[in-house]
């Protein structure tokens, strides 16, 4: 049964995770971009990398720079002077990426290597 515009109604589900400890490693490049990004935020400010539902293979990346949230449930990777967090609902996800920047003719940005992808998209903002 739905409504009106077929979104129909949707309980929360709990659904169990694995936990672990998460090692990304930045590279120069990266490193550079994001004390470049963030330079003109305060303190109270945060790079928080998620893996959200979605995309052609099935989790795409999500990157956004936020006040650094209140809950608990996050882990902070230290570079420079900048905080990473990554919420332990993606650390196995998101455990032993590798965080780059490309600077190119076409347009740069961050690049996500991820080991523990089974299948990537070709746009790199999709995985599986």
């Amino acid at each position: 049964m739905s409504l009106l515009g077929g979104g129909g109604l949707g309980l929360p589900m709990a659904v169990e995770v694995d936990v672990v400890s998460v090692q990304i490693s930045v590279t120069p490049a990266a490193e550079k971009a994001i004390l470049a990004t963030m330079s003109g935020d305060n303190e109270n400010h945060v790079l928080v990398i998620s893996a959200d539902s979605g995309g052609c293979s099935g989790y795409m990346y999500d990157m956004k720079i936020v006040e650094k949230p209140e809950e608990e449930g996050y882990q902070e990777i230290k570079v420079a002077d900048k905080i990473i967090m990554i919420h332990d609902r993606d650390s196995d996800l998101l455990n032993g990426i590798q965080l780059d920047y490309k600077d190119t003719l076409m347009g740069g940005g961050f690049q996500i290597t991820n080991p523990n992808a089974n299948r990537s998209c070709g746009c790199g903002q999709s995985f599986g």
